[in-house]
């Protein structure tokens, strides 16, 4: 990946120019959707993008000083470790990475999470504090099957590039793969049935119980750009075709990525939130059972290639 095009990956398309509005819309198409689906008249689909403007636009509740690096850098590290995993997505047909860029972009994607779970703790909030512990069971259960169904990924591809492995992965190893990472995706974005660590009837805001202003607004971008990136991640790793067109490639993403979160939706309006336990063990069943059978899958067919 040449220099150019890795700043307009991280700058304009699929990073932050389009990802934080495209998040943000994707924030408020969720909302408006699933009142819909319920019943209900729900808030406008812009909802999300006056919640952020509201928020910078407010002072921040004054702290102890020795908290504010970790209330401001926190979700400043979420924001730019999501921005950088979107450049990093093999979105179009040229992009050739670095060796062993799917590390990276499994990194990236996981440091939201981490500093989510820290800001929980960081806020001296009980509620935080639950919802940072909720939130840590949560990313152990979701990163097994997750990281198993990737390496299945890799291994059959017999490449550790993330456009190699997007587009040379065996159907009989990407089918289970991707059907793993998507039992993984409503648990990473945090929604119901997985909506745990921030239950607003048991624990509030979770760890963003204490969070304003300005620094809760960053957490809001950094959740609207973690939709973006990990959805984008699915929609780019489930299909191994790219057109010669970067157009065509750019609509196909934007598109499947809208109606994958119409799904999801869907998916949040017609569960009611687990308890714990319960997530744990739906996921360990089905998505570790999957995530194994890609395993398996993956063995067979590198066997099959010597």
């Amino acid at each position: 990946m040449n220099t150019i095009r890795a700043f307009i990956a991280l700058l304009i398309f699929p990073g932050l120019l389009y990802a934080l509005p495209a998040g943000l819309l994707m924030l408020g198409l969720e909302r408006k959707c699933k009142a819909r689906f319920q019943g209900r008249i729900g808030p406008p689909i812009s909802q999300a993008f006056y919640d952020v403007i509201k928020l910078l636009a407010k002072s921040p509740v004054s702290r102890v000083g020795s908290d504010l690096p970790l209330l401001i850098g926190l979700p400043l590290l979420a924001v730019g470790s999501t921005v950088g995993a979107l450049a990093l997505l093999p979105v179009f047909s040229s992009e050739s990475g670095f060796v062993g860029d799917i590390v990276l972009l499994v990194g990236l994607l996981e440091m939201p999470p981490l500093a989510y779970i820290l800001a929980g703790y960081a806020s001296r909030s009980i509620y935080g504090e639950v919802g940072s512990t909720r939130e840590a069971v949560v990313s152990i259960v979701s990163n097994v099957p997750f990281l198993a169904a990737l390496i299945a990924m890799a291994s059959a591809a017999g490449s550790m590039h993330s456009a190699e492995i997007a587009t040379s992965t065996p159907l009989m190893v990407r089918v289970p793969a991707v059907i793993a990472i998507l039992l993984c995706l409503p648990m990473k974005l945090r929604i119901t049935p997985f909506s745990l660590a921030n239950a607003e009837q048991e624990v509030l805001a979770g760890p963003l119980t204490e969070f304003d202003g300005a620094r809760l607004a960053l957490w809001e971008m950094a959740h609207a750009l973690e939709w973006t990136a990990l959805i984008g991640f699915v929609i780019t790793f489930a299909i191994p075709v790219r057109s010669t067109s970067w157009i065509v490639n750019a609509v196909v993403y934007v598109v499947l990525s809208f109606v994958l979160v119409l799904l999801l939706t869907l998916l949040a309006s017609s569960t009611a939130r687990l308890k714990v336990s319960q997530a744990s063990g739906l996921m360990w069943k089905w998505g570790g059972t999957v995530a194994v059978i890609a395993l398996v899958a993956a063995f067979f067919t590198r066997g099959g290639g010597h």
